[in-house]
């Protein structure tokens, strides 16, 4: 559920939370919801709003909106769609840059979608079962443009529609023919022929004949001569008129106007552009002739916005300008270079990084005195000490009674409760069994007895020599997460010791229920590695070196941290899903919080904002324990060598392992 809900269309409902595209389409003055079967074809009578979510190398996924006018469309849905995609701009956190598409004159970014192109369709769409609006198949003629991205659009099936200069294709019921123009590129002519594999798939189910038809060739050809029968016979093409576009100046022409809350356009009087002639609060339109920016500052409302746009597309109305003429809409910050270039001296948005510089420096200082450089591992490169794809099971002690949790469930455990873990895996030619008693902050003594009585008497009952180790809440070593891959630890219990405590003691139950306000902190190295940790919903809980979510009840939101990495946000999506997979949770980055988050936490407080620092862990240590004639020993074995412990006692022993403050004890027979 989002706060947007009541102000955002509902078709929008968890718009932009997986990648790649999502397309909608005006029907009947509301948006319908166009199925993937259906991208790429797009109604000439029509709008559409289409959004396009990636994910870069570093940062948060990144959102492209296009609203599409086919060239039949009306006023009013045209309107609608431009409406309908600030709309969406502003669910999504006013972060995305909106292009406004006409059929025939698409922008390359739009095309490049698409593969190979979008053949447009006459007709209005329809959200009922697919067909095409009753029409019986037709002989069309489509005129290929471009090497990289290809502009088709359908001409009069006429032979005064060819050229020497572009590609065309004629499709009729049983074949296909490419004819290419004598002036048309190479590249043009390819991507030409990946729309006619493309029209043989989609429209002939594969059944259909291809010929190629090279303008100038031999009418005696058979194929060739095929072609222009059905034109009514060969004639000349008449030679290409001389260009009518003028070349473009080398400055191109640039006019800055700002753009009142009643939508009227002032002229800025200046020869250059700076950033510091945009204010926030006002919107900006900028003339660049062939294409034209609207600038939205960011601290300008919704409607301030609508109007912006609306004046925008009266002005090209209005002036009579070009088709093709673009127009693109930009939130403050979000500038693209081309935008930029338009400026002078724009300031460079690159953050310097020191510790990159300096580790840099280091090592080449170190290499020219003839030391090698290795540069440490990541630490979700370091690999884990076995084998992290056996089998699991955790038993959750209950009073004396062990209940195995079905496997939906063992990902996630209670503070306030004990478990038992054995996990299982391959090892040297045989299975290996590793054995965890994992003890809540919060579980009472008895259960923790019971759950140390219960580990001793599962490992009694297994063969071989398995490994014991007991595990405090917070203090988990990184096998434990690696082993598990995925894990949730909630507030609360589920044990009867547990109820019947906080019972007795006049405490609240914190046990996590979905209706609610929860605050988890994600962690982890890696999605084989990450877990979700339900802390205090206070302020003071937040940490800038983390990301967290928050789940009121009746909302949702993600918090991301100043200090967390890329890798911390893949995790934290990845947690959402599994937390609360149905709700759409409104994004927000320290620092931007609304009062609504704030509110939800008890109000705004101080919290941690340095980068964490991991506490020291101490290098591991060994100690062999032997009993002999009544007395007990422990030699402690600074190097790990098997052979330390072969000439002891001929009778079972245990060796405890010791890492930082966890003990690992592994049961032998000799």
């Amino acid at each position: 559920m989002s706060i947007y809900a009541k102000d955002t269309d509902p078709a929008f409902q968890a718009a932009g939370a997986k990648l790649g595209l999502e397309i909608w389409c005006v029907e009947n003055l509301k948006l319908v919801s166009v199925p993937k079967s259906s991208h790429g074809r797009f109604y000439s009578g029509s709008a559409y709003v289409i959004l396009n979510t990636v994910l870069p190398k570093s940062g948060l996924p990144q959102h492209d909106i296009h609203y599409w006018l086919g060239h039949d469309t009306n006023k009013v849905d045209s309107a609608l769609a431009s409406d309908k995609a600030l709309e969406l701009d502003a669910a999504l956190g006013s972060c995305t840059v909106q292009y406004r598409e006409l059929q025939g004159q698409e922008t390359g970014k739009f095309l490049s979608y698409f593969k190979p192109c979008i053949i447009p369709i006459e007709g209005v769409y329809t959200s009922q079962k697919e067909h095409l609006n009753g029409e019986t198949y037709k002989v069309s003629l489509l005129a290929c443009k471009g090497d990289h991205v290809v502009h088709v659009k359908e001409v009069p099936f006429s032979r005064s529609s060819l050229n020497h200069s572009d590609v065309f294709i004629l499709d009729t019921a049983s074949k296909i023919f490419l004819f290419s123009g004598c002036n048309s590129s190479i590249q043009e002519r390819a991507k030409a022929l990946e729309v006619v594999q493309y029209i043989k798939e989609n429209k002939h189910r594969a059944n259909c004949e291809v010929a190629t038809v090279e303008d100038g060739k031999f009418v005696g050809d058979p194929e060739v001569g095929e072609f222009w029968s059905l034109f009514g016979g060969y004639a000349p093409i008449p030679q290409d008129p001389p260009s009518s576009v003028q070349k473009q100046p080398d400055t191109p022409f640039v006019k800055l106007s700002w753009i009142s809350t009643q939508g009227k356009l002032h002229p800025c009087q200046t020869d250059s552009l700076s950033k510091e002639m945009l204010e926030t609060d006002k919107c900006y339109m900028v003339d660049c002739d062939s294409e034209i920016f609207v600038w939205m500052g960011k601290h300008c409302s919704v409607t301030e916005r609508k109007t912006s746009i609306s004046a925008a597309e009266d002005f090209l109305r209005n002036q009579g300008r070009s088709a093709g003429t673009h127009s693109t809409f930009i939130t403050e910050g979000l500038e693209p270079a081309k935008f930029r270039s338009y400026f002078n001296n724009w300031p460079q948005m690159v953050e310097t990084k020191l510790y990159e510089e300096g580790r840099g420096k280091v090592a080449a200082m170190f290499k020219q005195q003839g030391y090698e450089v290795k540069e440490l591992p990541d630490e979700e490169d370091i690999q884990p000490f076995i084998d992290c794809r056996g089998t699991l099971k955790v038993w959750r002690i209950d009073c004396e009674k062990l209940s195995l949790l079905p496997a939906s469930e063992e990902r996630k455990i209670f503070s306030g409760d004990c478990y038992v873990v054995q996990y299982t895996y391959l090892g040297n030619e045989r299975s290996e069994n590793l054995f965890y008693a994992w003890l809540g902050c919060g579980s009472v003594m008895e259960d923790r007895r019971d759950a140390i009585s219960h580990l001793n008497a599962i490992v009694d009952s297994t063969r071989g020599n398995p490994v014991l180790a007991q595990v405090m809440e917070k203090k988990e070593p990184s096998q434990f997460f690696s082993i598990f891959q995925t894990l949730i630890i909630f507030k609360g219990g589920m044990s009867t010791r547990y109820k019947k405590f906080i019972a007795e003691k006049g405490i609240g139950d914190e046990t996590y229920d979905e209706s609610k306000t929860a605050l988890f902190r994600v962690q982890g190295t890696s999605p084989n590695n990450m877990q979700a940790i339900q802390v205090d919903p206070v302020s003071g809980s937040l940490n800038s070196s983390y990301c967290y979510i928050l789940q009121t009840g009746t909302s949702a939101f993600t918090w991301i941290g100043n200090l967390s990495s890329t890798r911390d946000h893949d995790l934290l999506d990845r947690m959402l899903e599994l937390i609360i997979p149905t709700w759409q949770a409104i994004s927000v980055r320290e620092g931007s919080e609304s009062d609504i988050f704030w509110n939800a936490l008890g109000g705004k407080a101080d919290y941690a904002r340095a980068k964490e620092i991991k506490g020291y862990i101490e290098d591991p240590h060994l100690f062999m324990l032997s009993t002999t004639e009544g007395s007990f020993k422990v030699h402690s074995h600074i190097h790990f060598y098997r052979h330390a412990f072969i000439s002891t006692v001929g009778r079972p022993f245990s060796i405890w392992h010791t890492f930082g403050t966890q003990f690992h004890i592994q049961s032998i027979k000799l």
